[in-house]
């Protein structure tokens, strides 16, 4: 009787314990159609705060190492996570931006102000030469956003015919003038940035005739052809979406997005509590419905997928730094922001046949900056490190996966615990990126590859013993990537578990 009467007490509290469910990945590594175009991991530098300057320039005469105006350590720690484009000069900057006040002798080029960052003089010794110097130095595609709330049509033609024209002409002479011979080659064109606000405060239909009016006269010279980027939607204005595809989607190439995880909530960057965690992440995976809803949009108008749709800004937007310029939007980094990059990160893969570009905001001492700088000093955030992982899905080809997991639970709220990508490069290499979000608790996730014959995993970690846990310029290395030796491999299949709050990149060969 005691027995019986054990069993059904064992029982009974079997039933009262939660038990935590086994988390489930099934790769189907030779069905992989779409390519996860390495502009996906593109950046954004505008004219703010000390993005460009004190940032990527700091001038000839500088006693920090540069290569003509440009620092040399900012140029090698961009190139190890294979930067693939960089867009410029903006942002709100880029609609009040006159292109030749920033071309010509520097000590020659007219001062204006700021108006949107912080009302500081800017002396345009940064311009289209330094620009494109800088990307020549990366290695990476320049992403040029052209003038529509102040400027003219002429303005920006003038703009293109400058930097691409091979003939004899008025804007190409100019530039031979300026030191440069052959024309660049420029082929991520944005018309316009933010219309809906800054960029001119304009309506959906308004904005649609502009697009088509200034597009017109962005010419293609020479062999150098323009990918047109329309400005497109704040958040979830689908009416602007609809109205840009239904009026000119032949006359774009891609339409923009954007979207701030956390914008205005007025909280640190670096003091926070786990429901601002949470929060944070539940407003970070709104980006996955805000694509499907305007690729739903898109599908109607462009079947067959061939204008991209672009989050040229996304990223987290919290408070200023204490003691600093609020118009400088300068703010610190933690391995909380590095999960919501790679969360992100997984999801624009997801969509990798609708979503063609993303840009990163913003590059350097701005928003979710991947690079922080001090003078001569210089560290990576640990977004920085999350890219460094995830470089390794440009360009390959997606694997489509099926997937069930834990939920992360906190006050009655729930979301997926893990989030997923996987990808096959040109090497036959299959990298896996995970995500833990769980803060609390480690994840053991049981991988079955199919359609491979899996010999070797190995992998790297990114994670610290608190959230809140970020480098400085004392503690540079607080936050950064490990080897991770997690995972195991039997009869085919990839037994990983994942700390809590972590970022995993498994290659398997």
């Amino acid at each position: 009787m005691k027995k019986v009467f054990l069993y059904y007490i064992v029982a009974l509290l079997g039933m009262l314990v939660p038990v935590q469910a086994q988390n489930k990945l099934i790769i189907n590594a030779d069905q992989g159609k779409e390519v996860i175009s390495k502009h996906i991991y593109g950046h954004f530098s505008e004219h703010l705060g000390h993005c460009i300057y004190g940032g990527y320039w700091v001038g000839e005469d500088s006693p920090i190492p540069n290569t003509r105006g440009i620092r040399n350590d900012v140029v090698k720690a961009l190139k190890n996570i294979s930067i693939p484009n960089l867009r410029w000069p903006g942002g709100c900057f880029a609609d009040e931006y006159h292109w030749m006040d920033g071309i010509g002798p520097r000590s020659q080029r007219p001062k204006m102000v700021n108006t949107h960052w912080g009302g500081v003089v800017e002396d345009n010794s940064f311009g289209t030469h330094e620009f494109l110097d800088l990307c020549e130095q990366l290695g990476c595609e320049p992403y040029i956003c052209g003038n529509v709330g102040s400027g003219t049509v002429e303005e920006m033609s003038k703009w293109v015919e400058y930097i691409t024209s091979d003939g004899d002409s008025p804007m190409a002479n100019l530039r031979k003038q300026n030191g440069r011979e052959k024309p660049w080659k420029v082929k991520f064109w944005g018309v316009g940035n933010e219309n809906w606000g800054c960029g001119g405060n304009m309506t959906a239909e308004f904005y649609t005739d502009q697009y088509r009016r200034y597009a017109t006269y962005c010419r293609n010279y020479g062999d150098n052809r323009l990918y047109k980027i329309a400005g497109g939607p704040n958040r979830n204005d689908y009416h602007w979406t609809e109205t840009l595809m239904k009026s000119a989607a032949g006359q774009m190439h891609a339409l923009s997005l954007h979207y701030y995880t956390g914008s205005g909530n007025n909280r640190s960057a670096t003091q926070f509590d786990e429901t601002d965690y949470f929060n944070t992440i539940h407003s970070t995976l709104y980006m996955d419905e805000l694509i499907t809803r305007h690729a739903t949009i898109m599908d109607k108008y462009d079947p067959q997928k061939r204008v991209g749709l672009i989050p040229d800004e996304w990223g987290v937007w919290y408070s200023v730094e204490p003691g600093t310029n609020p118009g400088f939007l300068y703010q610190q980094n933690t391995l909380r922001d590095a999960i919501v990059a790679a969360t992100n990160l997984n999801i624009f893969n997801a969509h990798a046949d609708r979503v063609k570009m993303t840009n990163i905001a913003q590059t350097i001492n701005v928003l979710q900056a991947v690079i922080l700088t001090d003078h001569e000093k210089m560290l990576l955030t640990p977004t920085y490190w999350a890219f460094y992982l995830y470089k390794v899905h440009q360009d390959a080809t997606l694997l489509p996966v099926a997937f069930s997991c834990n939920k992360y639970e906190l006050n009655g709220r729930k979301m997926d615990a893990i989030s997923v990508s996987a990808s096959k490069d040109a090497a036959g290499k299959i990298h896996i990126t995970l995500v833990n979000i769980d803060p609390n608790k480690e994840q053991t996730i049981e991988t079955e590859l199919r359609g491979a014959a899996v010999k070797n995993v190995s992998g790297q970690v990114l994670t610290s013993a608190h959230l809140t846990d970020h480098n400085t310029f004392d503690k540079p290395n607080t936050v950064t990537v490990k080897a991770f030796n997690a995972a195991k491999l039997s009869k085919g299949t990839v037994s990983v578990t994942l700390p809590a709050k972590s970022v995993v990149m498994l290659e398997i060969e």
